[in-house]
């Protein structure tokens, strides 16, 4: 469960998110709209601990029971999904992924470092769940559009974030791929019970049953 507490983001003298709440569950969506300038992003840098001055803000973040309103981005374990898939052009799927994935595993109770081989399986088998199997020695300039975002999403996941954050993230997809990664994307969140927050203009790209807020003024 996520949890935002009377969240308020000021940049000078100027207020663009009035003491906003809200409860993510597992699985679930918060939509976040608004014409540009009125603080979505503002408002994901918050909730991952990367926003700075000018900008202030107050309020209460709460993530599986951790009040994470303090701690640096390191320490809270949230994902992020950008427009852009930020995937390194020189490294192989495999290497993108396994850049995400956590090099201990939890074997009878105990933490154990995984061998590259374990990991390797790992990132195959996320692989074959997206429809992208056998892709792992592929470059990424060899992918197209819809695969490339497939990876940075399984890229996001391997990370085994708590809660994700989502910005834009189907905006430079044409329409029959923006159709195909919202259901992918938001099916695989619901799969893995991960909360998350989305900001989008478009409302097509707003799952059903999800909570909206506008920040339009």
């Amino acid at each position: 469960m996520l949890e935002l507490a009377d969240v308020t983001i000021r940049v000078h003298g100027r207020t663009l998110v009035d003491r906003l709440s809200a409860r993510v569950a597992p699985g679930d969506v918060l939509a976040v709209t608004g014409a540009s300038g009125t603080g979505k992003s503002s408002l994901l840098a918050w909730i991952a601990g990367t926003l700075e001055a000018p900008f202030e803000a107050s309020g209460g973040l709460v993530l599986d029971g951790r009040d994470l309103t303090s701690l640096p981005i390191q320490q809270r374990h949230i994902g992020l999904l950008f427009q852009d898939d930020l995937l390194f052009p020189h490294m192989s799927v495999h290497d993108n992924l396994l850049f995400a994935l956590p090099a201990r595993v939890a074997s009878d109770g105990r933490s154990t470092t995984a061998t590259r081989a374990q990991r390797l399986a790992a990132a195959d088998e996320a692989l074959t769940g997206a429809g992208l199997g056998g892709f792992g020695p592929r470059l990424p300039a060899s992918l197209s559009g819809g695969q490339r975002s497939r990876v940075s999403l399984l890229r996001a996941l391997l990370a085994q974030p708590q809660a994700l954050l989502l910005d834009e993230p189907f905006s430079k997809l044409d329409a029959a791929l923006r159709a195909q990664m919202r259901a992918f994307t938001f099916s695989t969140l619901r799969g893995r019970r991960v909360p998350a927050v989305l900001v989008t203009h478009d409302q097509a790209d707003i799952p059903h049953g999800a909570q909206v807020v506008s920040l339009d003024a």
